[in-house]
């Protein structure tokens, strides 16, 4: 059973950049997809990125491309979210993926592990 345990999350203004990361523990890390959701009050939860097990494959959803960098370190098993230009849209609880194949990383309802969240607020 894989445990996901994310961190990072906080209060920013418009603007400003935040990293989020989370922590695998129980399983293969190497091994598996990584990636990140959101879910917004009164929101379905969103696909925002995934990663590759090797980090070579990346996919990022319209609403961030340009603005966040997923990557991933293997040897600390983690996986991060780099944040950039941050918008009031972007304020949602963030969510930690982990898949075993990358073809149903974008599909919320595929996905066989979840972290618990972790909350970014951007303010104006």
């Amino acid at each position: 059973q894989v445990q996901l345990v994310e961190s990072g999350g906080g209060l920013v203004q418009a603007g400003a950049s935040l990293r989020v990361s989370c922590v695998a523990s129980g399983g293969t890390f190497s091994a598996l997809a990584m990636g990140w959701f959101r879910q917004a009050p009164g929101k379905d939860r969103e696909f925002v990125a995934y990663i590759s097990w090797r980090g070579r494959t990346t996919n990022y959803a319209d609403s961030v491309k340009g603005r966040f960098t997923i990557s991933r370190d293997n040897a600390k098993n983690t996986v991060y979210l780099q944040m950039n230009s941050l918008k009031l849209e972007d304020t949602a609880v963030y969510y930690c993926a982990a898949h075993s194949t990358i073809q149903d990383m974008a599909n919320a309802r595929r996905i066989n592990y979840w972290g618990k969240g972790t909350l970014v607020t951007v303010s104006s």
